[in-house]
């Protein structure tokens, strides 16, 4: 198909020609964005347009499911995954969950919920499924970018909203000796983790995460014993040795013997199988040099002034957002939803309206503050793992990107609320919603207790149905948190 712009350049003489953004990704990241350029008064009165391309045929990206297959499949949702944070914690702003939803929903509860806010604000016609977009460029002779997507379709667009995920393209870790387990399909990732069943003999399990917590637990009725190793973690062996807590895997030894070496010295032996839940990469597949550099900036001072992907962190970005670059405007891209540990529904929305608010006004980012407030946070950040470097096995760059992004709850909050006001509303994050976050692994596991006994359906009867259902969630987890059962140890 040949070339075209999506832009109106027919614009009768004196009209201002109408915008064009371009959305990539129909996940929760590229809903919660289309909605927020639809409810903005420049798309009410014609003046934008908003396409958003998903290379799958569904929305949902991560909690849309997909078979274990391919080199890397298209999701990592596994069968019996649920939402780890609550979901009045994780529901977009503008749209809570519908009364009596289990707190902690399955991820086809997450998916339902998706779809109705996709049906809810009219989000369906402005997707084009099943329509990757291959390559991004800038066109400094237009001042726009092009956007190739499959078909060979070329498209020009005045603003582009990254949100294609960051849950797909497994991290393998270069710990010494893993490359010969994975040669005899000794290990995996945990991408390709689906059924609990499939693993018998002695598993490895490597990672502390949430998924690496809910692998190891679902394996034990099937493993003859589980292994679990975290950085950090004091060895433990519980039920009689058949399920065993590790630290930091320090080597993989001979994999024919099924040998690992740990941070404390210890070896196990006898290991039929590793799973690896260690994160994932930043991937852009459709950017390329020279708008993105895929390797690891040079040691801060000072800022580059070209956009890199280290894999581990995108830098540098102006508010974890807008690339301080020269080549083409920081206000003519947003990349939304990168923070991790963070809620990204509503984070979603609240970074769309800050890009639409530099889309209108470039000026409204400060670019020499910005700068100032990167070269803060790396020294900050620096400062912080450089007495780690040891134990973290890893150099200073490699640190400081590994944890760029990793929020912690009290700055995740705060970054949103930096946001809020950057746009100019009086929104702010509610104190409950501090305060219960806080808390949510004592929610989750309380819930869990609820379940057990089956009591769950009982304590939500008819929470969330009145007229103020935001108010209400609040109020129900404060009363599992303060009223809820103590969870059972395991």
């Amino acid at each position: 198909m040949g070339s075209f712009s999506s832009s109106h350049t027919d614009a009768l003489e004196g009209q201002t020609p109408v915008k064009a953004i371009c959305v990539i990704g129909a996940g929760p990241t590229g809903l919660g964005a289309i909605k927020i350029v639809k409810d903005s008064d420049e798309f009410k009165a014609g003046k934008w347009t908003v396409t958003a391309f998903e290379a799958r045929d569904s929305l949902g990206g991560v909690w849309n499911p997909a078979p274990a297959t391919g080199d890397v499949p298209l999701t990592a949702l596994y069968d019996t995954l649920t939402a780890n944070t609550a979901h009045p914690l994780m529901s977009y702003t503008s749209y809570p969950f519908p009364p009596e939803s289990p707190l902690h929903p399955p991820w086809s509860g997450v998916l339902t919920y998706l779809h109705d806010y996709a049906k809810a604000f009219d989000l369906l016609p402005h997707i084009r499924f099943n329509t990757p977009v291959l390559s991004l460029h800038w066109d400094a002779s237009a001042q726009k970018w092009d956007v190739t997507v499959q078909g060979e379709e070329h498209l020009q667009f005045d603003l582009v909203l990254v949100a294609n995920g960051h849950f797909r393209v497994p991290r393998i870790p270069l710990t010494k000796g893993l490359e010969a387990w994975r040669t005899q399909n000794k290990v995996t990732h945990s991408v390709w983790y689906r059924d609990p069943s499939v693993y018998k003999g002695t598993l490895l399990v490597v990672g502390g995460g949430y998924s690496g917590m809910d692998v190891a637990s679902e394996t034990r009725p099937y493993a003859t014993t589980v292994i679990h190793a975290i950085t950090g973690a004091t060895p433990e062996d519980q039920d009689g040795g058949k399920f065993k807590k590790r630290g930091r895997v320090v080597e993989y030894l001979d994999p024919a013997e099924g040998k690992v070496l740990f941070e404390d010295g210890s070896i196990e032996s006898g290991i039929d199988h590793v799973v690896l839940t260690t994160g994932y990469q930043f991937s852009f597949p459709f950017l390329s040099t020279p708008e993105v550099e895929p390797t690891l900036p040079p040691l801060v001072p000072p800022i580059p002034s070209v956009l890199y992907n280290s894999t581990y962190h995108l830098f540098p970005l102006a508010k974890h957002m807008f690339p301080l670059v020269t080549s083409y405007p920081p206000s003519s891209i947003a990349f939304i939803g990168l923070p991790l540990r963070v809620a990204p529904f509503p984070l979603s929305e609240i970074q769309t309206q800050a890009a639409l608010k530099v889309f209108r006004d470039p000026n409204a980012l400060n670019l020499p503050h910005e700068a100032d407030a990167v070269r803060a946070r790396y020294d900050k950040l620096l400062a912080i793992v450089t007495p780690k470097l040891q134990v973290l096995d890893q150099s200073a760059e490699v640190a400081v990107a590994d944890v760029w992004f990793r929020f912690g709850i009290t700055e995740m909050f705060d970054y949103r609320d930096e946001l809020y006001e950057f746009v100019g509303t009086t929104y702010r994050v509610p104190r409950w919603e501090r305060e219960l976050f806080e808390k949510k692994d004592l929610l989750r596991a309380k819930c869990r207790e609820l379940d057990r006994r089956g009591e769950s359906a009982a304590w939500l009867r008819g929470v969330g149905a009145g007229a103020d259902p935001v108010q209400e969630w609040a109020d129900f987890l404060f009363k599992v948190l303060n009223e809820g059962p103590t969870p059972e140890a395991e």
